[in-house]
């Protein structure tokens, strides 16, 4: 039985989301918008395009969009050596690959950034993909990158569980037919998480790792 978990990686395996928040924050600012550091806090997850969409909304300046994504990009750049995993979240990673999990990623991350992130994470023994931004058409919380996460690991929906710490994520997973565990790592309230429809929730990949025994991970044993 193949047996696969889907792993956001931003605030759910590396310790980045607040790093994004004032990286977007300033990016904002430098092209004369003044956006409050909590509704860029609840739309990091989202990929950039849609990020500065959600904040701006549709009567924005289309074309500042990839000024402040680059702007964000070249200021999140500036951490990329100083990244460091969730608490847990490398053991996580090996544990469920020692009991027979297929591991991939799947994030709005791509090209130096998700090297960066891997990086950090240093497990890419146990990684066996990455359904990165690049590779889809629409990002979360379309259910797209869930499902070629799921194309990656050769998994049926039923035989997944997708991990990760944001509404998109819980949203993606959820329209993949996907059973989504929130992690509270990146700072979002569990309210928040189910509403979206995390089936459960857990504090860190740490201590998602010590309940393993009674976490929806266990209905999917062989």
């Amino acid at each position: 039985m193949t047996r696969a978990a889907l792993f956001d990686v931003d605030g759910t395996l590396v310790d980045t989301n607040y790093l994004h928040v004032t990286a977007w924050w300033e990016a904002f600012r430098q092209t004369g918008h003044t956006v409050a550091m909590p509704a860029i806090h609840r739309a990091i997850g989202l990929g950039s395009e849609d990020l500065v969409a959600h904040l701006l909304g549709p009567g924005r300046d289309r074309g500042q969009d990839a000024d402040i994504a680059a702007r964000h990009s070249t200021l999140y750049a500036t951490h990329f050596e100083r990244l460091a995993p969730v608490e847990g979240a490398v053991d996580l990673l090996r544990a469920l690959a020692g009991q027979g999990w297929t591991i991939v990623l799947a994030t709005s991350a791509s090209g130096p950034e998700l090297a960066a992130l891997r990086r950090a994470l240093d497990a890419d023994d146990v990684i066996s993909g990455t359904a990165a931004s690049d590779d889809v058409d629409t990002g979360k919380p379309a259910p797209d990158p869930i499902r070629h996460a799921l194309d990656i690991a050769g998994a049926a929906g039923e035989e997944a569980v997708y991990i990760g710490d944001s509404v998109w994520d819980m949203k993606a997973a959820t329209r993949a037919s996907v059973p989504a565990i929130g992690l509270l790592s990146g700072g979002i309230p569990a309210a928040d998480l189910e509403a979206a429809g995390a089936v459960e929730i857990h504090d860190t990949p740490a201590a998602l790792l010590g309940r393993l025994d009674t976490s929806v991970l266990t209905r999917m044993r062989s």
